[in-house]
């Protein structure tokens, strides 16, 4: 199944689209990549979800990429004698570790670690922003706050600090659970909430080792604040637009998923933008205009994915929301303005071998209006730097290692195929000639450019560029097979 688009679809899971004929019908209309959300699944419902996608992989014959996404901490308020109060602006309300039920005065914050941190001046926003605090001081065990924005306070709302760096793991002993289950079930990435600092990812590539990439979620100004120090040790990155909306100022958010996205690529780094990308198709066959053109947006900025959340996973018409952001891509790709505004964002390539030569294959290919740059990558780091330059030329990965190929399907414009590894220079050229006619993207006669490392399947030793023809009869021409060049 060729893909007519370069950016990958991610679609989340849930009770809409758990079924293993869903499943399979969200991957024939678009997705690449499924995510699924520990706050709403259990261990056994992973292992399920999990079995069902490598099925659908199986029988598609291309390799389909899963992301878990760990829940992470969830900070919240206690509880209230009449299980709500209101508040109005400009009264005084008092956050303590009294664990009574609380009162139009105060509450219970049950996280001792937030007494603590928080400073005279730091927000606290309560509800998804719907109750906004403001901090005056702070004793043992309290902090007493103005009421910035009122209205109603109920038992348990969420708590987020915009201000507040807090010393406490992204990972809970939940996350950690599922963590080991994920990567021994064998997933392909891991997203991390509440990224505070680098330190968050290090603690997850410790338990991982390997097994699983790791994805940073920036959804606190915190993490916006350490970016290049949190992308120095990521995998990936996710643009968590939904959270950065109530720990940052609205209008802030666009400019920060600029630069996000240009970051993650200067770095080599894939990067999804998510949520409330489609969020009108939860409950309409139709997106709204303002959502097609954020969908748009993330397509001209060059993100490696976008991501459907609640639309996917519970909305009323997933396959069409899956659809209709696959038919926004490929339409956007082919506009006017998208190749200008790509090549625009192209960063130098770094000071090493593998870049050098993937900047000079996107060149060459390009120049010689070649058909496909082939890459042959024991790890997918090959594919990565390629998909780096953002090349106009196909690009395809062969990799003997299926969960390299797993990975790649996260990355933009990278076509990842799981094959047996070349047995020399000769066998690379013609398997990578077969493969691109066999796969669409080249015909007898026409050129392709093959990169690759010698000695083969060792990671890392990209050193190798190669044009060839591809032959009738199969193979490249003027080697194995008796065909020579016209």
């Amino acid at each position: 199944m060729r893909r007519m688009r370069r950016v990958k679809i991610l679609a989340t899971l849930g009770p809409a689209s758990n079924d293993p004929a869903m499943i399979a019908r969200l991957h024939e209309a678009g997705a690449d990549v499924f995510r699924i959300n520990m706050s709403h699944t259990s261990k056994d419902d992973l292992a399920e979800r999990v079995a069902a996608i490598r099925a659908v992989e199986q029988r598609a014959g291309r390799p389909i990429g899963i992301l878990v996404d760990l829940q992470g901490p969830k900070l919240r308020i206690g509880t209230f004698a009449k299980d709500a109060e209101m508040l109005s602006a400009g009264e005084r309300f008092v956050l303590d570790a009294d664990p009574k039920p609380g009162t139009s005065k105060r509450v219970h914050l049950p996280h001792p670690e937030i007494l603590a941190a928080l400073e005279p001046g730091h927000a606290v926003i309560i509800d998804d922003g719907k109750i906004r605090l403001e901090v005056e001081s702070v004793g043992k065990g309290k902090a007493t706050t103005r009421v910035v924005v009122g209205g109603k306070i109920s038992n348990r709302k969420g708590v987020s600090l915009p201000d507040t760096t807090i010393p406490v793991s992204a990972m809970t002993e939940k996350d950690r659970t599922d963590l080991e289950a994920a990567v021994n079930i064998g997933v392909d990435w891991i997203a991390l909430s509440f990224v505070q600092r680098p330190e968050d990812i290090a603690e997850v590539r410790k338990v991982a080792r390997g097994r699983a990439l790791v994805m940073a979620k920036i959804e606190k100004p915190q993490a916006v604040a350490r970016l290049d120090e949190i992308i120095e040790v990521s995998d990936a990155l996710m643009v968590a637009r939904g959270d950065l909306g109530v720990e940052m100022p609205l209008e802030k958010v666009p400019g920060i998923q600029k630069l996000i996205t240009r970051s993650a690529r200067r770095w080599g780094k894939p990067v999804v933008v998510a949520t409330q990308m489609l969020e009108s198709m939860i409950t309409s066959p139709v997106p709204t205009r303002a959502e097609v053109s954020d969908v748009g947006t993330a397509v001209f900025e060059g993100a490696d994915a976008i991501m459907l959340s609640a639309e996917s996973a519970a909305g009323q018409y997933p396959v069409e929301a899956v659809a209709t952001m696959n038919r926004i891509a490929v339409e956007i790709e082919r506009d006017s303005n998208y190749r200008a505004i790509i090549n625009a964002q192209r960063a130098e390539p770094e000071a090493t071998g593998a870049d050098a030569i993937a900047s000079a294959a996107r060149s060459i290919a390009e120049t010689l209006d070649l058909k496909a740059i082939v890459a042959w990558t024991s790890s997918g780091a090959t594919g990565l730097r390629i998909a780096r330059e953002r090349p106009q030329t196909p690009l395809l990965a062969l990799t003997p290692n299926a969960d390299a190929g797993r990975r790649l399907a996260l990355v933009w414009g990278v076509h990842p195929i799981v094959t047996e590894d070349a047995r020399d220079i000769d066998d690379m050229a013609d398997r990578a000639c077969d493969i691109s006619r066999d796969a669409g993207y080249a015909e007898a006669g026409q050129r392709v450019i093959i990169v690759a490392g010698v000695p083969f399947g060792t990671p890392g030793a990209t050193n190798m560029v190669r044009v060839a023809f591809v032959a009738q009869d199969g193979g490249a021409l003027g080697h194995g097979n008796t065909s020579r060049r016209p």
